[in-house]
């Protein structure tokens, strides 16, 4: 472990609780086999109070300072994030428009000396995130916009129902919505080998409560989450206060960069090496994105 690593891990997270300075002990191991249950369970859990106490208060003002840097552009999209052509029968649930209102600050423009940079970066952070996930490690992205990055709400906006292009998502809430902004899901409404479009078009309609799950997060909180099975929103925000999450992505395979389309879609630009990747994009499933 990199003294640099092991230095943050202990400075920031609450290694009382989440011992990841002692990779393998028999903290690590009790954590780790909960956080694995709960996302086999359900497909996502919830570390409670991951940053130290007196860190939290600097965690919100450093993000809320870059917030304004967001890019931001309403429109209409559907869960899948794909166009609708004529090919799709009318009842399909990708035919259901929802409006996106949320921004994204990209890494670029998130200094490195942040909590959010300093986790994402960090060695033994990373490999407790592989090892939650049961995975033998796990990579930053090779992509300089949308490795790290801040979702940010404002009032009168939401995240509407999507599904994860990742088949994993790590993320941390920096700052509550004064009201509204509550993370919903629906646990494992697909798999890699079954859309069930039934039940999406449901809960799209407002006619499936029974498999929604909402969670009360509070900053600090580490979510971990399988985002690419199961459907989820931010519900619209409202009051006076923004709310803004740090999304932590990383990939199984290094070098794992986004596709020009999309990285213009959530940042409003793209750099050398989206148009550098083009057309080279594995996929992991023959899912609808």
């Amino acid at each position: 472990m990199g003294t640099s690593g092991a230095r943050d891990v202990e400075q920031v997270v609450d290694t009382e609780r989440y011992p990841l300075s002692e990779p393998g002990g028999a903290g690590w191991r009790e954590v780790v086999a909960r956080t694995r249950r709960e996302l086999r369970e359900s497909g996502c859990s919830v570390l409670a109070d991951f940053v130290r106490p007196g860190l939290r208060e600097a965690l919100r003002d450093e993000c809320a300072a870059l917030a304004p840097l967001a890019h931001f552009e309403v429109e209409t999209v559907n869960a899948y994030n794909i166009a609708v052509d004529a090919s799709l029968p009318d009842d399909h649930p990708a035919r259901i428009p929802v409006e996106r209102g949320n921004a994204f600050v990209a890494r670029d423009l998130i200094p490195a000396g942040h909590i959010v940079q300093r986790i994402y970066s960090s060695e033994p952070f990373q490999r407790f995130v592989a090892d939650c996930f049961g995975l033998g490690r796990v990579h930053e992205l090779g992509d300089p916009l949308s490795g790290l990055c801040l979702n940010v709400v404002n009032p009168g906006m939401e995240h509407p129902w999507h599904f994860d292009t990742n088949e994993f998502t790590v993320s941390m809430l920096t700052q509550r919505a004064g009201d509204g902004g509550v993370f919903e899901y629906c646990p494992n409404i697909r798999t890699a080998e079954a859309e069930n479009f039934g039940d999406v078009r449901d809960v799209l309609a407002g006619r499936a409560g029974r498999l929604v799950r909402r969670l009360d997060l509070r900053p600090g909180d580490l979510q971990l989450f399988k985002g690419r099975y199961s459907l989820h929103r931010v519900s619209p925000v409202r009051g006076t206060t923004p709310r803004h999450t740090a999304i932590f992505a990383y990939s199984e395979r290094p070098g794992v960069i986004g596709s020009v389309a999309r990285t213009r879609q959530l940042f409003g630009r793209v750099r050398p090496e989206h148009l550098a990747a083009a057309g080279h994009a594995v996929r992991v499933d023959t899912l609808l994105d």
